[in-house]
């Protein structure tokens, strides 16, 4: 049974870094992908940012491109998302997510998710 378990949400002034972190267990071989989602109030919930463990390739949404940075260490099958410059559009609940093989636009399993609140 896969869990995914996260940690590093907290409040942070606008300009400020914050690294989230998603350890995952259950896993039975690096053929699956990892990502961070993330949700604000009265919005959609949006991709961020995603690796494929089985090769490290890494793609994250335009909107962070340059200010987060995603990565894996494989040998404590933890995620993680470095956030800096961040804003306060960046406020909103993070959620780790993964499955089996590629990456998509959801996953099959979740994480309970951390906050992240930005304040101007």
């Amino acid at each position: 049974q896969v869990a995914l378990r996260e940690s590093g949400g907290g409040s942070v002034q606008a300009g400020g870094s914050l690294r989230l972190s998603c350890t995952a267990f259950g896993f039975t071989n690096s053929n699956y992908c990892m990502g961070w989602s993330r949700q604000a109030p009265g919005k959609e919930r949006e991709a961020v940012a995603r690796i494929y463990i089985g090769s490290g390739a890494t793609d994250v949404t335009d909107s962070v491109k340059g200010r987060f940075t995603a990565s894996h260490d494989n040998a404590k099958s933890t995620l993680y998302l470095q956030m800096n410059s961040l804003e306060p559009e960046d406020s909103a609940m993070y959620y780790c997510g993964a499955q089996y093989g590629s990456c998509g636009s959801t996953w099959r399993y979740w994480g309970q998710g951390t906050q992240v609140i930005v304040s101007s």
